[in-house]
């Protein structure tokens, strides 16, 4: 692990790491996919924000992070 992963976790732990915390209460209207697309992780983003708590929000910026450290 690079300090750049540490910094930036990988986008498809993070997607999972929501659906895990956040499933049922601000992605019930999403379903999880095995192996998730950055356009996959960033599709959910919104749902945290609007759906979610204080915790999803953050959640949602480290996954639009990751997302944008993958280019």
């Amino acid at each position: 692990m690079t300090a750049h992963d540490a910094l930036f976790p990988d986008y498809a732990a993070l997607y999972r790491r929501a659906f895990a915390l956040y499933g049922p209460s601000a992605l019930w209207s999403s379903r999880p996919v095995p192996n998730p697309t950055r356009a996959d992780a960033l599709a959910i983003t919104t749902s945290l924000r609007v759906e979610g708590d204080l915790a999803a929000r953050r959640l949602a910026e480290q996954i639009e992070q990751a997302c944008r450290a993958a280019d």
